[in-house]
């Protein structure tokens, strides 16, 4: 199966990931693509709470998940890609020509330097410039917190 979820959200894992998106997606597998966290054991543990025993909980490096995002889409397990940051998902997106065709903006918060483009997703011009880079190279970008409500295109972003 495809992989179902690919969120840029900085809080990474919390409730409107594993509730919101994760039991109508009936989500198998979370993999949290973070540097930092997949070499902080105390980091990953604070996330493992949040995530049910059913769920499949992976930290991954950047490199780690590129080379591993071909298999996860072809696993049949029901997975969710998540990232941080909008730099990390686009160096995602660059290793990989195939798998990750819709990526959706969760929470990203105020920054110094970003500006709001809805009340939960402030970017700065750079981030919006990578994200229509993503755009270009044929993935489609919305911001939707959950699936029960109406996606904004990028272009409505700008």
């Amino acid at each position: 199966m495809p992989i179902l979820l690919c969120r840029i959200d900085d809080r990474l894992i919390h409730g409107q990931v594993v509730i919101g998106w994760g039991r109508p997606l009936g989500l198998q597998r979370i993999v949290l693509v973070d540097d930092i966290v997949a070499a902080n054991d105390w980091e990953q543990d604070l996330y493992r709470v949040a995530v049910p025993e059913e769920i499949e909980l992976i930290f991954a490096t950047v490199r780690g998940a590129s080379d591993r995002l071909a298999e996860w889409a072809g696993d049949p397990k029901r997975t969710a890609i998540l990232t941080g940051e909008v730099h990390t998902m686009g160096q995602l997106v660059a290793a990989d020509t195939s798998n990750l065709r819709q990526i959706n903006l969760g929470g990203l918060h105020q920054r110094p330097g970003r500006t709001e483009r809805l009340p939960w997703v402030y970017l700065s011009d750079e981030e919006l410039a990578e994200l229509r880079v993503m755009a270009q190279s044929g993935r489609e970008i919305s911001a939707q917190d959950v699936p029960t409500t109406a996606a904004v295109s990028l272009e409505a972003l700008a």
